[in-house]
């Protein structure tokens, strides 16, 4: 991200996944101080609803794991507010289980935090070609970037969104379009509630849902394509370097360069 992050254009209109949680009622906050209407998105409980109206924001219904709700949900977005600029695909679980592989849980953490960012990509592309461009910023996590052993379907959840970001990216810059992730640290929202005193008790630093909802606005406004920004506190949000991996040799022992074919932008 740039030292000085623009404001996304009045009028805009933005959809946020997970969007009545912690991280998604701070972004939306700020989203309304700038004059953009932010659409929240979670499954429909009465408490959810409640926020989104305390908040002054429109509310939707929306399991991110039912692929065609996502789709669903977009076309009523465009439909009540004519257009779609940005899309925060924020919705995100963790698994319970510490010691022990539970294996429908890890299914059910991989369907919320990777598939629903497919999905949720999938149903806001062409919403986002018809406002001629726009931003997908994808909620990650540091545990996609340095695994936790005592959650294993979390990491590969949000490793796995982490490549389909760096995947996508490099796809969609022709189109105007940017993804992005943000890889927050442990941050005070009720995902952590399980474990909030061990924090406490050890004085351990963790991240206000304030700090990631302007690391995910700078993210809509000002972030690299497929770039994933780490958030921690008394960091701020960095970009994260990855590593890159050894390339093929030529039978001369020169660098073999990838085939044109098998770039992004390629023909069929």
């Amino acid at each position: 991200m740039t030292s000085t992050t623009a404001a996304p254009r009045p009028g805009s209109v933005a959809l946020i996944t997970g969007g009545t949680g912690g991280f998604g009622r701070a972004l939306a906050t700020k989203l309304e101080a700038l004059d953009v209407t932010a659409v929240l998105a979670d499954l429909d409980s009465e408490r959810n609803r409640a926020v989104a109206e305390e908040l002054g924001c429109p509310f939707v219904a929306l399991d991110v794991t039912d692929r065609a709700a996502n789709q669903a949900v977009v076309d009523q977005v465009e439909a009540e507010h004519g257009r779609l600029d940005a899309t925060f695909l924020n919705a995100g679980i963790a698994g319970k289980s510490r010691q022990s592989l539970d294996v429908d849980e890890f299914l059910h953490v991989l369907d919320v935090d990777l598939l629903g960012v497919v999905y949720g990509t999938e149903a806001a592309l062409p919403a986002l070609r018809r406002a001629g461009g726009g931003s997908i910023v994808v909620t990650a996590s540091l545990a996609g970037l340095a695994p936790m052993a005592t959650d294993p379907g979390y990491g590969v959840a949000k490793a796995g969104a982490i490549a389909f970001v760096r995947s996508m990216a490099p796809r969609l810059i022709g189109e105007n379009i940017e993804v992005t992730a943000i890889c927050p640290g442990f941050a005070d929202t009720a995902i952590i509630d399980g474990i909030r005193e061990t924090f406490q008790q050890a004085g351990f630093p963790v991240l206000s849902a304030e700090e990631v909802a302007d690391a995910m606005l700078a993210a809509w406004t000002s972030g690299e394509p497929g770039a994933a920004y780490v958030i921690q506190p008394g960091l701020g949000a960095i970009p994260y370097k990855f590593k890159g991996v050894p390339s093929a040799k030529t039978t001369s022992g020169e660098t073999a360069a990838v085939p044109g074919a098998l770039r992004p932008g390629a023909a069929s």
